[in-house]
């Protein structure tokens, strides 16, 4: 799946993720505007995907520039990368790629063509994207076997990425050398992206696969009914702790309790080399309306409180292997992720 987002006649194209599986419409985004609303209303979600649109973001914010007959300036750059990082704050693939579009921008700012430059760019991370994801999905399938029923949290799969996926781009690619599996998705309240778009992926791949609330992972590994887990990542510190999904904190804490493997499916771009471990990393809250509402409908009583924080960090003790474009990523993991950056 590639057309979920696609770049025509100066506009980006976005299927709008929040009404899958029953509807495919797309979104039209010709201004900077447009993109952060995008990002920030969840018309798309994903880290890596996330970065992919504040890329081309950063050209439509330039585009509006001067199409109100104003001169581009380091200033009005950094004020459109600012504006794009306020979006969501926990997925580092968002400030990854504004730091390669801003050093592809100083780089060339005094050419006549910096517009199409950096719309080279924002393309390159695109394709770049779907080739590490794809490289990294060949060798996590290694650690696939025949007949494995395999959990998985949240959507890591095409959706979320520029077009192969990450957590499911792993089980994609096991499926694809033929072997046997079974995959196990969770529901992902309260915006339901295992249920709407996990499930929704891997039914046009044809892989076998069944649905659970989220509260059934303890269950599910207790008495065996699963041998692996696989989940994307938002942030990765140099530590090995890992920003995710809501809920795989969790899920994590019983693998480790019942010695399944638990892996995390990444590219490079996902591990921050900035931070030394979870404590530093931002945990996006959203509006607790999310929780009380599902799609325009009252679920509880209109006046509850309810609190949603977007994503929880699993400690690195929690974490077997990491699976990025790379290879595999063992412990010690303070000794082996820094390497990836070098």
């Amino acid at each position: 799946m590639t057309d979920h987002i696609y770049w025509k006649d100066g506009a980006l194209y976005l299927l709008d993720q929040r009404l899958l599986p029953f509807r495919k419409r797309y979104v039209r985004c010709t201004s900077l505007n447009d993109i952060t609303r995008a990002i920030s209303e969840m018309v798309i979600r994903g880290a890596p995907l996330i970065g992919i649109v504040a890329a081309y973001g950063v050209v439509l914010g330039l585009k509006d520039l001067i199409s109100k007959h104003r001169k581009i300036t380091n200033n009005a750059l950094e004020r459109i990368c600012e504006r794009l990082a306020k979006t969501r704050p926990t997925a580092v693939n968002l400030f990854w790629a504004l730091q390669r579009m801003k050093k592809k921008y100083y780089k060339n700012e005094e050419k006549e063509d910096i517009l199409e430059i950096l719309l080279q760019e924002a393309i390159s991370i695109h394709v770049e994207d779907i080739e590490h994801n794809r490289m990294l999905s060949l060798y996590g399938a290694e650690l696939i076997d025949d007949g494995d029923i395999i959990l998985t949290h949240c959507n890591a799969g095409a959706l979320a990425t520029g077009g192969y996926g990450t957590a499911l781009g792993v089980i994609r690619a096991a499926h694809e050398d033929g072997k046997k599996i079974k995959v196990i998705a969770t529901e992902t309240r309260p915006y339901m992206q295992g249920a709407r778009l996990t499930i929704f992926e891997l039914f046009q791949e044809g892989i076998d696969s069944e649905l659970v609330p989220d509260n059934h992972a303890g269950l599910l590994c207790a008495n065996k009914r699963i041998n692996k887990v696989i989940v994307g990542a938002d942030r990765i510190a140099l530590n090995g702790d890992t920003a995710n999904k809501i809920g795989t904190l969790m899920i994590a804490i019983c693998a480790h309790a019942y010695n399944i493997p638990f892996y995390v499916a990444a590219p490079v771009s996902t591990f921050d080399n900035s931070i030394p471990d979870g404590t530093h990393i931002s945990i996006e809250q959203r509006d607790g309306r999310e929780v009380i509402y599902f799609r325009g409908n009252l679920i509880t009583l209109k006046d509850v409180v309810a609190w949603y924080y977007s994503f929880d960090v699993t400690p690195a003790k929690y974490i077997t292997h990491f699976i990025t474009e790379k290879g595999i990523i063992p412990k010690p993991f303070k000794k082996f992720i820094p390497m990836l950056f070098s």
